[in-house]
């Protein structure tokens, strides 16, 4: 797998939020694997990837995450991967999945925890980082059909058999993702993170598995999406606990009860898979209507329903902006209809900002020609 470890969070005491269980795969729809989507960038973004790539990756194709100590790291190997494709910009993908591969890859399968030795700007662990292993996978797959090497369509089918393999568990009668191999299971429950459930990346990638695992992580993780929301807002967390007896769900202790930095992916992500009557998507278009809609607060309190005392950076807007797009009625690509006005990555503060700025652009584009291609459920069917 393609690998680096979670940081270790601070211990919180916190109050539970809790949630009832959904009964166990209620008329779960189950969609047919997605093909890579053949998607371009138009003029402007592929001068946006242009200012991303000079500013955050290195001549030797190590993406830097500048707002968190210069470390890299699975997840940005893995978004610049996709942007590089997307963009069709094959000496710089070429170049990030050298590094990620010299640098990232493990030998083997993760068979037991522990650290080991890594390059500077790398947090030396041998545990994965989900997220990253599947934008890596997806990444992989798309460059593969796009420019014909059926090795890096081999290597993705590898990363998503290693993520089934070591990531997902049977929970309360669902398949749930792990953020990690290692560290995320409890004595009668675990703890996963939302925003790892990149929805058209994991439908995608369940075309390369001869199973059904995939089409149920994609199925049973919308539904997880859908229940596992707090608060006045009822959005979901940055990290949410599950009961493995009874599938009821709260805020994870551990991390603050937030709908923050992580979570603001998860509206991204079923924008991106034109999921746009889903719960979530539209629980954050009402949070960014009205919660502050002149400055766009970083984050909420799920328990308290305080706002955070600073705006949200470049990449929030952004990810705002797609995700109100999707309530204003045809603001995504697709039928000749105007894109949202995003943010500049030269605005962004820091990679994560800009890489949001990078993903929003992509998912606006491709939401839109997925639905055409016929490859999205019937609205409501999540």
């Amino acid at each position: 797998m393609l690998t680096l470890g979670l940081g270790a969070a601070a211990s919180l005491t916190l109050r539970p939020l809790t949630v009832a269980a959904p009964a166990a795969n209620p008329g779960i729809l189950h969609l047919p694997p997605a093909p890579p989507l053949a998607s371009s960038a138009d003029s402007r973004d592929i001068a946006e990837w242009r200012q991303f790539r000079d500013r955050f990756v290195t001549r030797d194709g190590r993406v830097i995450d500048t707002g968190n100590g210069s470390v890299s790291h699975s997840e940005g190997q893995g978004f610049a991967m996709l942007l590089a494709e997307w963009c069709g910009d094959r000496v710089s993908f070429e170049r990030i999945l050298g590094w990620t591969r010299s640098n990232l890859a493990r030998r083997a399968t993760i068979s037991s925890p522990g650290h080991g030795g890594a390059p500077d700007g790398c947090r030396a662990d041998n545990n994965n980082a989900t997220d990253g292993d599947i934008a890596i996978a997806w990444a992989l797959q798309r460059a593969a059909a796009r420019w014909s090497v059926p090795a890096w369509e081999d290597l993705a089918t590898a990363i998503t058999q290693d993520i089934v393999k070591l990531c997902t568990r049977d929970i309360a009668g669902r398949t749930v993702l792990l953020p990690g191999a290692y560290g995320f299971t409890r004595p009668n429950a675990c703890v996963v993170n939302p925003s790892y459930y990149n929805l058209p990346a994991i439908r995608s990638l369940a075309a390369l598995l001869p199973g059904t695992e995939m089409r149920r992580l994609e199925a049973d993780g919308r539904h997880i999406l859908a229940a596992g929301r707090f608060g006045a807002w009822r959005l979901p967390p940055d990290w949410l606990h599950i009961d493995a007896t009874t599938g009821r769900m709260t805020p994870a202790t551990g991390w603050p009860p937030r709908f923050s930095w992580d979570a603001i992916r998860v509206p991204l992500y079923l924008a991106w898979a034109g999921l746009h009557e889903a719960e979530s998507l539209r629980a954050a278009a009402t949070f960014w209507e009205a919660a502050r809609p002149d400055t766009l607060p970083a984050w909420t309190d799920l328990h308290t329903g305080a706002l955070s005392p600073y705006p949200g950076h470049e990449g929030v807007r952004a990810v705002a902006a797609l995700t109100l797009a999707t309530r204003q009625g045809g603001g995504l690509m697709g039928g000749g209809v105007v894109r949202p006005e995003f943010p500049q990555v030269a605005t962004a503060t820091d990679y994560y900002a800009a890489a949001l700025i990078m993903l929003a652009r992509m998912a606006s584009m491709e939401a839109g020609r997925g639905a055409a291609a016929g490859w999205l459920p019937a609205e409501g069917a999540a």
